[in-house]
């Protein structure tokens, strides 16, 4: 026994922690979505909930690891440090993969996940001791691995698809036909039931999913379990009844149900998923001790066939690990948004995904039901159902959706997962919530004709993504191992330093669409975040266009692809703003129509200019890049002259977005029209010389397109500077009439 198995046990303790990090993180968006999405409480209260939850659920799971331990390959056959080599790959892949899905803000599976890089590294090593032992030949394979647990988890993906969002669809839908949008009424009279109902329904989740290991073999237990209807009847009417009490002081008993499921969920989630963060590391331990006690690394590793408890400390440690990552972890609300906004009532908000074929197929056809069922469905009917789900925010939280709907996720979420535990069918939780809600938003037509091609394009890539959790879990294991099986230890050494300098750059750097996120400014501060705006818009956009000038007549190719990129990036950050202003006009202006018609004429001026300014950046660094010829000498000359005129007319128009004077506007009129005439002049020679053949075709379009789009771009600069102006000046207007109605 060499130290150099300390260092892997001590690698595998510091994947251990790295591995809760991401996985509480990709696992938050589980228990915490429903009480976020529906702003039950505070964030803090949340937090305080679900760590409850988890800490509980920590101290009361079982500690036996036996997946990590035995669930997927045979351990007899292979010796400590074949073992060893196994788990620390698993161990690198899982961090690797949960990682990636995580900074993509995609959902999947850590159950999937850990199964999948087992199988990968065991694969890997059971080819290479069967490669490297004449001996032994690949019909053998089978004895190594054990197959069975990865067909569950597939049938699991299907199953955990299907069935909770056709029961999410169902319940969601008569729940809204029962209480209705403004459900205040209605819960006054049959609350009580209903959320006694729910809270049952989480109520037998936690004690069979969250707390199956603890209480498992208990009277009581066995008592619920042989009189199951009896005991959930019992329970409904108690939950019923202390619900209705506390409905008398005026509690919000929807508030108390969310909370409850919220709290359910951590706790299932810690009692049940802390083998899929710690049981390898744990599994290596305990192999480590095996050996050490043995003093010698050959030995066959037959005692992991045995069931061990974990040490309570472990899992003690395990669970404050996690609570902290709920808190600090920003990839958790990363994780959290997609789900949010894939079930969000706004048909406003810019989509996350772009449409594809398959979502506007499916959009069509589900239109043309809609119409048939629409003709054959009496009158009454139908207009009894549309009031039933004509929206309103009575909460007034500005939540994505209320909370009957963040009930109906808990409780249809926890009903599936604690009948499918006790049946013993495989489904996965995340699979299982994020299917609910989906459901759920589509029931509560959550899904406009605005935003249902991209939703169901976000639907079918975080499934996709739950497939490929499998296929690249086991395809990065399998690539790890074999890196480490032949190796050795110079490559353990190197895929340690790489592994852990990917977890620390990916959680440091802030996600690229928290980067790019544009705030929806309020009212008092937006004639501010509009100034500044467009004058920033407007000294990039000089510095991008004449470093493209340049450029392009150096034939600069990594210049061009710079100014691309960042042509690209403001561009699609005023893109973003015009896709907000439906959104933005509510929360501000509101019946302005003034101030709402100028705001709007700005956002549009800047989207265009921007537009325009990629429209000469990326020709010109395609035309380099495909290594055309260069711009003759006086189409450059030209080019320059005209640039130089730009950044003129650029600088006096940043000057007066900047002191807000605007007298000199008349002044970049006549500029201009200058530059326009010289354009036009320009464009005319050009013709002239590709008319005669004295132009190359491809160098003199080029050429033709950046006049063009020159020309298009200083055109809606001038506009939007005409368009602030009055903004300004009526946005003035306004906080002094305000100031006068408050002093009088």
């Amino acid at each position: 026994m060499g130290d150099i198995y300390t260092v892997v046990v001590a690698v595998l303790a510091i994947l251990a922690v790295t591995g809760l990090y991401v996985g509480v993180t990709n696992d938050a968006v589980n228990f915490l979505n429903s009480a976020i999405g529906s702003k039950a409480a505070s964030m803090r209260t949340i937090l305080i909930v679900a760590s409850v939850g988890i800490i509980i659920g920590a101290i009361t799971s079982s500690g036996m690891m036996e997946v990590a331990r035995h669930g997927m390959f045979n351990p007899a056959m292979f010796t400590f440090r074949e073992v060893m080599m196994l788990y620390v790959g698993v161990m690198f892949a899982n961090v690797i993969l949960l990682d990636l899905y995580n900074s993509l803000g995609l959902p999947t599976s850590t159950t999937v996940s850990l199964i999948f890089c087992l199988l990968g590294s065991a694969v890997a090593v059971a080819v290479f001791k069967i490669a490297t032992d004449d001996a032994v030949t690949f019909e053998t394979l089978g004895q190594y691995i054990n197959t069975t647990r990865a067909m569950g988890i597939i049938s699991a993906i299907l199953l955990s698809v299907v069935i909770a969002f056709t029961c999410g669809t169902i319940v969601m839908y008569v729940s809204r036909l029962i209480f209705s949008f403004r459900y205040m009424g209605v819960l006054r009279r049959f609350g009580a039931v209903w959320c006694g109902a729910s809270l049952t329904t989480i109520v037998y989740f936690a004690l069979f999913k969250g707390l199956k290991t603890t209480l498992a073999g208990s009277a009581f237990i066995a008592y619920v379990d042989s009189h199951l209807l009896l005991s959930l009847l019992v329970c409904w009417a108690g939950c019923s009844t202390v619900l209705f009490f506390l409905q008398l002081f005026r509690v919000n008993l929807l508030r108390i149900t969310i909370l409850a499921g919220t709290f359910s969920l951590a706790l299932a989630f810690a009692g049940n998923d802390l083998v899929n963060f710690i049981g390898v590391p744990i599994a290596g331990f305990d192999a480590f001790g095996v050996a050490r006690a043995a003093g010698s690394d050959a030995i066959m590793m037959t005692a992991l066939n045995e069931a061990t408890a974990t040490n309570p400390l472990y899992v003690l440690a395990a669970g404050v690990i996690m609570v902290l990552t709920l808190w600090t972890s920003r990839k958790a609300m990363h994780v959290t948004e997609t789900e949010i906004s894939l079930s969000s009532q706004n048909d406003d908000a810019q989509p996350q995904y772009s449409s594809s074929l398959f979502s506007r197929t499916l959009v069509r056809g589900a239109l043309n039901t809609v119409n048939f069922f629409d003709r054959v469905t009496p009158v009454p009917v139908k207009n009894w159902v549309a009031s039933r789900f004509e929206w309103a925010d009575i909460e007034h939280s500005g939540a994505p959706y209320d909370m009957i709907r963040a009930t109906v996720n808990l409780t249809t979420s926890s009903l599936l997962i604690a009948l499918a535990t006790s049946l013993k069918l495989p489904l996965s939780t995340t699979y299982v919530c994020f299917m609910v809600a989906m459901g759920s938003s589509l029931a509560d037509r959550a899904w406009g004709r605005e935003s249902a091609v991209y939703r169901i394009t976000g639907v079918v890539t975080v499934i996709m993504g739950w497939f490929i959790t499998a296929l690249g879990g086991f395809f990065i294991a399998l690539g790890v191992e074999f890196v480490l099986m032949w190796g050795g230890m110079a490559a353990f050494g190197v895929i340690t330093v790489l592994c852990l300098y990917m977890v620390i750059r990916s959680n440091l750097r802030k996600p690229k669409s928290q980067e790019q996120q544009t705030e929806l400014p309020m009212r008092e501060n937006l004639a501010d975040s509009v100034v500044a705006n467009v004058g920033t818009t407007i000294k990039n956009a000089t510095r991008i266009y004449n470093r493209t000038i340049v450029a392009l007549m150096k034939e600069n190719r990594k210049a061009l692809r710079e100014m691309v990129q960042e042509s690209e990036q403001m561009y699609a950050y005023n893109r973003q703003l015009k896709y907000n202003i439906a959104a933005t006009l509510k929360r501000t202006y509101g019946a302005d129509l003034n101030l709402s018609l100028y705001y709007v004429q700005m956002v549009d001026y800047l989207n265009e200019m921007t537009k325009a300014l990629v429209h000469i950046t990326r020709p010109a660094f395609e035309h380099i890049d495909n290594n055309h010829e260069g711009l003759s000498r006086t189409q450059t000359e030209d080019l320059m002259a005209i640039n130089s005129d730009v950044d003129v007319i650029y600088t006096r128009i940043l000057y007066m977005v900047s002191t807000g004077n605007f007298n000199d506007i008349d002044a970049v009129l006549d500029m201009r029209d200058d530059l326009f005439y010289r354009i036009a002049e320009s464009t005319k020679t050009e013709l002239a010389r590709i008319t005669a053949g004295e132009s190359n075709s491809k160098a003199g379009m080029l050429y033709l397109n950046i006049l063009s789009e020159t020309k298009t771009m200083v055109l809606q600069s001038r506009n939007l500077l005409k368009s602030q102006r009055l903004f300004i000046e009526q946005e003035k207007g306004e906080r002094i009439g305000w100031a006068k109605r408050v002093y009088e």
